[in-house]
């Protein structure tokens, strides 16, 4: 046995010292003791584990027996389910059970059929037995009964549409108790208003209690609906005072009295919906008002006009019947275009009353009451439109018939101002017109219909009738025109005189006119706002006005592209440029002929011109020298060859002064008058020789000509005003013998301090030809400011004296 270190561990801790062995009894004592503990806990634990193992055993046995007897009650199952199995009874039980469970579920269903119907007579009853004295409170069982019908629709539409006739049943019972508690209350209130005379009663006075009463129970009754229904709801109360209104109105309008033709719709019927409203506005707001206010004010309909003010809910009351009256003018008024178009002028007029005089919303607080018009057009637009598109083509094509449509309006302004012709005033005057049918439209599609199928149709009309008369103006005067088109002698007679400036004026004014009454429009704020609208829904084609017909000029036919409205109205359309105006692209069209007009109107006067100068450029005279000398100013007679040049330049004067406005007339002029300073430049001035008189003359009918353009436009002759420094360098006196010996001291090249008066043709042609500086310097002193040194020099040439 080998020996264990812990002993040998214990007794060193033990007897570490002799002394220590004289406890030796006491420690082996206590060594015994701790021995006989150990040996009883040992005993003490074998007893417990074989306990354990004894009742372990036992359990297992018992284990062993459940599920021996599991298997046998499994066994058992499993032989009862094959003999089952191989049986038909339980179908046959099945089957015979089928019958009565249907029964017994039918059964079932019936009662509590008869149980819902019974709870639908009783709340039916219940609020019946509320009226008339408490509306509020028959509300709670009607309220009850109004959501049970509710939800058996819900429900049914989960079934698959079961119990539909349950259904029907309740909503119908539903409807007829709320029917017959409209009608009670009604009645009460029906049998107050017989009692007081109604109408034949003073508007301006007061109601008693009663009636006030009765009205409020009317608006308890049919609060909840007017709280929670989304469509406009005719308040009970002024429903029962119109009646008398309606059958007034049916009387007069809607039987076989003169006054119910279709025709007298604008003349009575209109006039009497007014006068009806009219008449008893201020009853209803003061008898009514404060009664509305309690009820609705503080409520989600406290905004809509129709609710609040007794009046805006007497205008809803009598608008059923009007409607019915319009719909059946309509079936007239479709086939009478003429009618058509007056009655919707009518009617806009008639919206307008209603909307800005009553206020009225018509329960659209955000838009407004779209008005009864709007309703006509969603169906009749299209035939509206037709009409009124066809009379304002019939007008345009009898304006432009009319004898004097071609003729010059000259009462049209005062002096200084462009007159257009007699068609163009007209034109805009029938545009006018058409903007008046359509302003008062609502939706945005019908306006811009409106005006691109009516109003920029006539205007394309008459700018390619503009442009026609230019490009056949074109083809009369120019040499390839005639050669390829050909011109009539009557063509060619009516361009003789004036005939070509008038054909011209006519075009330039009429396009002046209609671009300036287009730049007017569209600062308008009709125009502003269409504008505005078009521009915020460039890509929202949602309310546009779908239709197959085509125009004649192959443009929109209902929905418009962008692209078709910029081409026609502004290249800014349908973009997101914030520039731009709605005619913009009309007004360049027209301002393009205009500027064309111009153009020819000067080539014209420069062609007449050049023609009725050109003796003058063939006279020889100017070399003449006359032994009585030049005349001081201008004092001398003209050429004769240019009596006729100024015949016709007056003439022109005075045609183009009365048909052109001021700043057009001095462009015209100032472009002619510059060709023709060319031309006496070249084939006058510097084509001949000038003696002192010849260059006397030749100012004198300078100066002529100046006074002439001068008389009509001051201050114009300045285009002539190189020609005018050429001739006072032309007209420099002769040296004097006074003079020689400044002239000599010039030619030895002493500066020149004399005045320009004594400046004479012999020292300016000295020092002009020294040099460049002497050139500026002489021109200076001569305040010529638009002539160059080598003009100077090829003027002074012209002098015969300086040729000798």
């Amino acid at each position: 046995m080998e020996p264990d270190i812990r002993v040998e561990d214990y007794l060193d801790d033990k007897l570490q010292s002799a002394t220590d062995f004289e406890h030796l009894d006491t420690l082996i004592n206590s060594v015994e003791f701790q021995r006989r503990q150990l040996q009883s806990q040992l005993d003490d634990a074998s007893k417990q584990l074989e306990a354990a193992r004894q009742l372990a055993g036992g359990q297992q046995t018992a284990l062993n027996a459940k599920i021996d007897e599991f298997e046998r009650l499994q066994h058992s199952i499993d032989v009862r389910l094959k003999i089952v199995a191989a049986s038909d009874a339980p179908d046959e039980a099945i089957r015979r059970l089928e019958l009565p469970m249907k029964q017994l579920h039918k059964v079932d269903l019936a009662c509590r059929y008869l149980l819902l119907l019974q709870d639908v007579q009783t709340l039916c009853a219940a609020a019946r037995s509320h009226l008339p004295q408490s509306p509020k409170a028959a509300l709670e069982p009607y309220t009850t009964l109004k959501q049970l019908s509710l939800r058996l629709r819900t429900l049914q539409g989960a079934a698959d549409g079961a119990a539909a006739h349950l259904v029907a049943y309740v909503e119908a019972v539903t409807k007829r108790l709320w029917d017959d508690m409209k009608q009670t209350m009604w009645n009460e209130l029906e049998a107050v208003l017989k009692q007081r005379g109604w109408p034949d009663i003073d508007p301006e006075s007061e109601v008693d209690g009663e009636w006030l009463q009765c009205f409020e129970k009317l608006i308890d009754l049919q609060a909840p609906e007017v709280l929670y229904s989304t469509d406009i709801v005719t308040l009970l109360p002024i429903d029962v005072m119109v009646q008398i209104f309606v059958k007034e109105f049916r009387f007069h309008f809607m039987s076989d009295k003169p006054t119910s033709s279709p025709k007298s719709i604008v003349t009575h019927c209109f006039p009497w919906f007014l006068q009806r409203v009219e008449k008893w506005e201020a009853f209803f707001r003061v008898n009514f008002g404060p009664i509305l206010a309690a009820k609705f004010s503080n409520t989600e309909v406290s905004d809509k006009m129709i609710y609040m003010d007794p009046v805006c809910a007497l205008i809803t009351a009598l608008l059923p019947v009007m409607r019915e009256k319009i719909a059946a003018t309509l079936t007239v008024a479709t086939k009478d275009p003429a009618f058509l178009s007056s009655l919707m002028g009518q009617l806009m007029v008639f919206d307008e009353n209603i909307r800005f005089i009553y206020n009225y919303d018509g329960g659209d607080v955000e838009n407004g009451w779209s008005g009864l018009t709007s309703e006509v057009l969603d169906t009749h637009f299209d035939t509206w439109l037709q009409a009124e598109k066809k009379f304002a083509l019939d007008r345009y094509h009898a304006i432009m018939a009319a004898p004097d449509a071609r003729n010059i309006d000259y009462d049209f302004a005062g002096s200084g101002k462009t007159k257009p012709t007699y068609a163009a005033t007209r034109v805009v005057d029938l545009l006018k017109s058409v903007t008046a049918q359509y302003e008062r439209v609502r939706r945005i599609s019908h306006k811009k219909r409106f005006l691109i199928d009516i109003q920029v149709t006539i205007l394309d009309e008459y700018h390619n009738y503009l442009r026609g008369i230019l490009e056949a103006y074109v083809s009369i005067t120019s040499a390839v025109g005639r050669a390829f088109v050909g011109a009539t002698k009557e063509q060619l007679a009516a361009l003789e005189g004036t005939g070509a400036l008038e054909t011209l004026c006519k075009v330039y004014g009429s396009a002046d006119h209609i671009a300036n009454a287009l730049k007017e429009w569209n600062n308008e704020e009709f125009f502003v706002t269409l504008w505005d609208q078009l521009q915020g829904r460039p890509k929202s084609r949602g309310d546009h006005h779908n239709n197959n017909n085509n125009n004649n000029n192959n443009h929109l036919a209902g929905v418009m592209s962008d692209a078709l409205d910029q081409d026609r109205m502004s290249s800014s359309n349908g973009t997101d440029k914030d520039d731009g105006a709605l005619f913009d692209e009309t007004i360049a069209a027209y301002s393009m002929r205009k500027k064309r007009a111009q153009e020819f109107l000067s080539e014209a006067l420069i062609e007449t011109h050049r023609k009725t100068f050109r003796p003058y450029t063939l006279v020889r005279r100017w070399a003449t020298i006359s032994d009585e000398g030049p005349t001081d100013g201008y004092e001398g007679v003209i050429t004769p060859e240019l009596d006729e040049p100024l015949r016709i330049c007056k003439r022109d004067l005075e045609f183009l002064s009365k048909a052109l406005g001021t700043a057009a007339l001095r462009r015209v002029w100032r472009d002619a008058l510059d060709k023709l300073s060319n031309l006496l430049w070249t084939d006058v001035l510097m084509s001949h020789k000038f003696a002192a008189t010849g260059a006397q003359q030749f100012a004198n009918d300078v100066h002529a000509i100046s006074a002439l353009v001068d008389g009509y436009m001051p201050g114009i002759s300045s285009s002539l005003s190189t020609l005018g420094e050429a001739l006072t360098l032309l007209n420099l006196p002769l040296p004097l013998d006074q003079h020689s010996e400044s002239a000599a001291d010039q030619q030895e090249g002493e500066p020149n301090n004399s005045k320009t008066e004594n400046m004479d043709l012999k020292i300016a042609t000295d020092r002009v030809f020294l040099d460049n500086s002497q050139a500026k310097m002489v021109l200076d002193e001569l305040s010529i400011h638009a002539l160059t040194p080598a003009n100077a020099r090829q003027i002074l040439q012209r002098r015969v004296e300086n040729a000798e």
